[in-house]
């Protein structure tokens, strides 16, 4: 099985797409996942631009309103401008933590119906403040939907349980079997996003980080799928820390990427 590097434009977010494009291809990324509302550029120019520099186009789509009727027309609009640009799959931050278990629900059949319509898989990524704000609803969404399927941010969950996730094992378990893209972050027990993924006085967060991912990959390939994909997710101030009163940040974001990248390519078999 491949694995697919691609780049979120996250701390490109006010740039041109050409420019973000140019430095995705000029730092040998695969592709670039997309959160569409931040772009100018209509779907055939976004289309036209990853297809003809051979780029794989993940699309992501927020989904937004008062409530969970809002939220559905939301994602339909998204969803729309999300495959006329040739996405490949799309990753949707979907619903609100303070929505009802059936009006997240309602949302969720409504992605799976979607897209067994449309032939592309709609992932929901784990998150805070969504209807995937915590692992233990998650596992309630889980088991109430057998199509639900999820894009492995789980450094958000350090943060809500406060914990590494090894003391809810189970739930963990059947998170990693549901996953099928991740965001590679690497977060601790009071933060979404460590200072640097290399810095020694994290090793035991990496490493318990790289040791769910690399399950997830291995369910994925024992299922005998052609290609996985990975998106270095280190973000930019104010996930990235900084330093007091000069507000400096205490990395490239960019930069921090693509060491998160080359970790995980040393610490996981990647076939080439």
């Amino acid at each position: 099985m491949k694995i697919l590097f691609t780049k979120s434009k996250w701390e490109m977010w006010n740039d041109p797409l050409y420019h973000f494009v140019e430095r995705v291809i000029k730092d040998k990324f695969d592709g670039s996942e997309l959160y569409f509302d931040t772009l100018s550029e209509k779907p055939k120019v976004i289309k036209d631009m990853h297809e003809s520099n051979g780029l794989f186009l993940i699309g992501q789509i927020l989904t937004d309103g008062e409530n969970i009727s809002e939220h559905v027309d939301s994602f339909n609009k998204q969803a729309d401008f999300a495959l006329e640009s040739g996405s490949k799959f799309v990753n949707v931050h979907a619903g609100r933590d303070y929505f009802s278990f059936n009006d997240n629900l309602k949302l969720i059949e409504h992605i799976n119906q979607f897209s067994k319509k449309c032939g592309i898989e709609f992932l929901i990524e784990t998150h805070r403040g969504r209807l995937t704000y915590s692992l233990i609803d998650t596992i309630k969404y889980l088991e109430a939907s057998s199509e639900l399927k999820l894009t492995a941010d789980f450094s958000h969950w350090m943060v809500v349980h406060e914990s590494d996730l090894s003391n809810q094992s189970a739930g963990l378990e059947k998170s990693i079997n549901r996953s099928f893209h991740i965001h590679a972050r690497v977060g601790y027990e009071e933060g979404p996003q460590v200072p640097d993924p290399s810095a020694p006085e994290w090793k035991s967060h990496l490493e318990n980080h790289i040791k769910i991912w690399k399950a997830i990959i291995d369910k994925r390939e024992s299922e005998g799928r052609e290609y996985f994909t990975i998106t270095p997710e280190f973000g930019p101030p104010n996930y990235m820390h900084t330093l007091p009163f000069s507000n400096k940040p205490v990395g490239d974001t960019w930069e921090m990427n693509i060491k998160m990248r080359e970790i995980i390519k040393s610490s996981i078999e990647i076939e080439p």
